[in-house]
């Protein structure tokens, strides 16, 4: 049911976005749009070696768009490069084939595995995971070709 969807948790998540806005000196920027609804998560990143270090994000998208930037950008410092990608990853699975939600500092997004009834937004709920790891390829694309 779609209201299991839009449940409290997730309405909160949407309306309590933290780390908002830009950074003034990114290492990398990367932005991601589901042409379906038309949402849109543009973030920014900055990484100690290969540790997030700095994030920020414009979030222009609907509730599970919001609620999903809402937990990444609660979770996402500290975390490596490496454990943003399994943890996309296992969001991926999780919705598209019926896998288990993430665990141990990533359980909170256990709160979006509803979303998996609804392969419609399906992409507004990875916009975050999909520029995160777009701009973790850039900064280690920038430092290889540095080298």
């Amino acid at each position: 049911m779609i209201n299991d969807v839009y449940n409290a948790r997730i309405l909160a998540l949407a309306a309590d976005i933290p780390r908002l806005g830009r950074l003034p000196a990114p290492q990398a920027s990367a932005r991601a749009h589901s042409r379906l609804c038309g949402s849109t998560v543009t973030i920014d990143l900055v990484m100690d070696g290969d540790t997030v270090a700095d994030f920020a994000h414009e979030v222009r998208a609907c509730a599970l768009g919001q609620a999903s930037s809402s937990l990444m950008a609660s979770h996402i410092i500290g975390a490596s490069a490496q454990e943003l990608r399994e943890v996309r990853d296992t969001m991926w699975k999780m919705l598209r084939e019926n896998g288990p939600p993430p665990a141990g500092r990533w359980e909170d997004f256990k709160v979006l595995e509803p979303v998996r009834d609804y392969k419609a937004r399906h992409a507004s709920t990875m916009l975050t995971f999909d520029a995160v790891v777009d701009a973790i390829g850039q900064i280690e694309a920038a430092r290889a070709a540095a080298e």
